[in-house]
């Protein structure tokens, strides 16, 4: 006779916080991990881009090369690169060891709110406030995109790639999903400006923040409406939305100074978290563990749950 196997045990969200960086970057615009969750990169006013690893506490390289403040990074599936946009309208990719910019791309009309690397590391997808998100080939010299996207009818808040899909959310109230294999695209109405959007871990379902102050879950192939979380404060800014690292939990920045977790299923508020003063700038959950990156005014701030033993090794 075989035994059940046992039930997985209950996510632990993360609630003592572990360390504090000091950015030095003025108010920091975005906080990002990189694909293995190592390290982070946070973006500033101050025109600079910073790596570092977040739990230790140390800041390993400073990038400058931005005209105006940065706005949003992300890592390369091998850490060798960078990706970042700014208020200059720039897309930039950078050495992660050298620190100098490999490519500058400029082709966006306005400020570039998000960027992303596909998979292979090797195109970069940019969102910007000019309704347009853009692909860039990094391995050619070619300075114009590959391909724009311009069916959104105002600006990109916020973009998000699977491994064959581009997920956008704008502030017309839309959520586009561009499947580039069957090379459709699906249309979801939220109805209120889109903050953030992104992806579940199994790949099925969608989530995106609004300026109505409400979490959506949308089942990514119907559209359906699986569940709405309310009881934060989004009404003026553009706040991030996450996932835990197990899909059992969404969690949203808030304008109060606290980031909020709902159980997926449930629907029910888990965790109010107070992570400082005014509006918080930024999130990240880690890919692996029940870690959480925050970004209020010029710190970032790593949570981790509270059964979570101090490591000087971790």
């Amino acid at each position: 006779m075989a035994f059940p196997s046992p039930r997985p045990a209950r996510a632990e969200l993360p609630r003592q916080r572990v360390q504090t960086l000091q950015c030095g970057q003025g108010a920091v615009r975005a906080a990002r991990f990189n694909a293995d969750g190592n390290y982070c990169l946070t973006c500033g006013s101050d025109k600079t881009l910073k790596l570092w690893n977040p739990h230790k506490g140390t800041a390993l390289r400073t990038y400058q090369g931005h005209g105006y403040e940065v706005l949003d990074a992300a890592g390369s599936f091998d850490n060798s690169q960078i990706c970042s946009g700014g208020a200059d309208k720039a897309v930039a990719l950078w050495d992660v060891t050298t620190g100098q910019v490999v490519r500058r791309y400029r082709g966006h009309a306005g400020k570039v709110n998000c960027v992303q690397f596909n998979q292979e590391s090797t195109v970069i997808v940019s969102g910007s406030i000019d309704s347009s998100v853009r692909c860039w080939d990094c391995r050619s010299r070619r300075p114009d995109p590959v391909q724009v996207l311009d069916e959104a009818k105002d600006g990109i808040s916020s973009l998000k790639l699977s491994a064959h899909e581009i997920l956008t959310g704008s502030v017309d109230g839309r959520l586009r999903r561009y499947d580039l294999r069957a090379g459709q695209l699906c249309s979801d109405f939220i109805g209120s400006p889109i903050t953030s959007v992104c992806f579940s871990k199994d790949g099925q379902c969608l989530l995106a923040s609004s300026l109505d102050s409400t979490l959506r879950l949308l089942d990514k192939d119907t559209g359906e409406l699986l569940g709405e979380y309310t009881g934060h404060r989004s009404t003026t800014y553009r706040l991030d939305c996450v996932l835990n690292q197990l899909d059992t939990h969404v969690g949203c920045a808030s304008e109060d100074g606290h980031v909020y977790f709902w159980d997926l299923l449930e629907g029910s508020l888990a965790l109010r978290l107070s992570v400082g003063q005014g509006v918080v700038q930024s999130l990240d959950f880690h890919p692996r563990l029940s870690c959480l990156l925050v970004a209020t005014q010029g710190q970032v701030t790593l949570w981790r749950e509270d059964t979570f033993q101090g490591d000087p090794d971790t």
